[in-house]
């Protein structure tokens, strides 16, 4: 069962509104940016991404009431690791920029085909995938993916491969579990309530705090990639289970 929503005030709805415009507009001004920055350094690229993602999430605040709390900053390893994370909503790519280091996402190949918001994307050198190639799709996380790290880059991948609601779980899938095993990099789990606050396809967002949970780093050393799966599995959503604010069904997806 997922979140029921109280209908918004006119004030929210307006408030709502506010915010859209400003994510709108502020993302074709640094669309812009990040393309005539291609030429500069990486971390430059990312400083420049870094100021948008702190203008929208101080808007998101100001304009709508969500901000977010971050528990278990204190377990993040000082080398470069590997994030897999739940994926329930928008929030987790922009604020997870202003939590973890430096990083690049793997994600759909057809978000970078987006005006403006994909051009940013591109930018930061994501992995993007063709969601359908099935085990080229894997072999492509796993050089990619560890180009990246060893470049000094961390790198996100939301195991259940697409959004799911609050209070749902969806099928984890193995390839970042290869990409760890293969690259030896050790793995951080998180958990988040973003979809509580920021849903997927909801143009209204709810007023509150997002809970961002960061678990204990997992050394894929001795493991394959199904048992590391299994323990990022367990972690992510047990600790789910703790942090939402919605009944959590059992069904897999």
């Amino acid at each position: 069962m997922g979140k029921r929503f109280v209908k918004p005030s006119p004030l929210m709805l307006l408030r709502n509104l506010l915010f859209f415009i400003i994510f709108l507009v502020s993302i074709v001004i640094w669309g812009v940016l990040v393309v005539l920055a291609i030429p500069l350094p990486y971390r430059w690229r990312w400083a420049i991404v870094n100021v948008w993602v702190h203008l929208v999430l101080i808007s998101l605040r100001l304009t709508c009431g969500i901000r977010h709390e971050v528990r278990g900053l204190e377990r993040l390893p000082d080398e470069t690791s590997i994030i897999m994370s739940k994926h329930q909503s928008t929030w987790e790519t922009i604020g997870f920029q202003a939590i973890f280091p430096p990083h690049v996402w793997v994600l759909k190949q057809e978000l970078l085909k987006i005006p403006f918001f994909g051009w940013g994307l591109k930018s930061l050198n994501p992995i993007a995938i063709d969601r359908a190639a099935g085990r080229k799709a894997v072999v492509q996380v796993v050089r990619q993916g560890k180009e990246r790290l060893d470049a000094g880059r961390w790198v996100v991948v939301f195991p259940e491969g697409t959004r799911t609601a609050p209070g749902t779980q969806g099928r984890y899938k193995l390839g970042g579990a290869v990409l760890a095993v293969k690259s030896g990099y050790p793995v951080v789990p998180v958990a988040h309530n973003a979809g509580e606050y920021w849903p997927k396809h909801w143009l209204y967002k709810s007023p509150g705090v997002i809970t961002v949970s960061i678990g204990p780093v997992i050394d894929p050393e001795g493991l394959d990639s199904e048992a590391l799966m299994q323990k990022v599995e367990d972690w992510i959503e047990a600790e789910m289970r703790v942090i939402s604010k919605v009944p959590y069904t059992e069904s897999v997806s």
